[in-house]
């Protein structure tokens, strides 16, 4: 994701010959337009700096789903939304196109000119070619991106659900073995577990072999078919 936002600001830059990029997206969850790049350095802005949808001009053109243009005097306009800590706000030019995914708009593109730039036709329409394209990619990154958290929490899920089954496994031993309840058998695990400072499902595993092994051991003809084997 890092490196296609870094690649839109460099297009955008190389295209309008601005003096600062700045690019926007749309969070899912919260539905608020947070900072992701920047052409000028940002670090405590990068990904803290948020809106609302309609707030600002860039809120503006996620809720409008429309281009704006500003040549000159962009701050006095009456959409215009001044952020604390970014100095391009003070910019003389200002365009903001919109980031578009399957016809909805993800995030914004905002280029920024210190000094009056009359933004030609051919210039807009490259920086929302720009937009278009590199929604599409950024949602379908996002989309790789939330079937890998999806996948990694069934993992963790099968992880848990195979550990709940060794515990188990392991309370019964000790509840047979040394006639406990089922809480003193699960208060035994876990004493042990913190005393050697190993997992439970580690120290479930080590009595579930111990068990298995001692059963093997006892069952009629083991030891001929050791004593044969060797």
């Amino acid at each position: 994701m890092d490196e296609m936002l870094g690649e839109i600001v460099g297009m955008t830059v190389q295209v309008t010959g601005c003096d600062a990029c700045l690019v926007y997206l749309l969070e899912q969850n919260s539905g608020e337009i947070v900072l992701r790049a920047s052409q000028v350095p940002h670090a405590a802005e990068i990904g803290h700096l948020s809106m609302t949808v309609g707030q600002g001009v860039t809120g503006w053109v996620v809720e409008n789903k429309s281009i704006v243009v500003l040549a000159e005097n962009a701050p006095s306009d009456k959409r215009f939304m001044r952020l604390p800590g970014l100095v391009e706000d003070t910019y003389e030019a200002f365009c903001s196109v919109p980031l578009i995914a399957v016809g909805e708009v993800i995030g914004v593109i905002n280029v920024h000119h210190k000094e009056r730039h009359d933004h030609s036709p051919e210039e807009v329409s490259l920086i929302t070619f720009i937009g278009e394209q590199m929604g599409g990619a950024i949602a379908r990154a996002r989309l790789e991106d939330e079937n890998a958290r999806l996948m990694e929490e069934t993992q963790e899920m099968k992880r848990q659900l195979e550990t709940r089954k060794l515990v188990e496994r392991a309370k019964g031993i000790l509840q047979y073995k040394f006639n406990l309840t089922e809480e003193e058998a699960y208060l035994r695990l876990r004493n042990e577990s913190r005393r050697l400072r190993r997992p439970m499902r580690d120290l479930a595993e080590a009595i579930i072999l111990t068990e298995d092994l001692a059963r093997k051991a006892s069952e009629p003809g083991t030891l001929d078919r050791d004593v044969e084997g060797d």
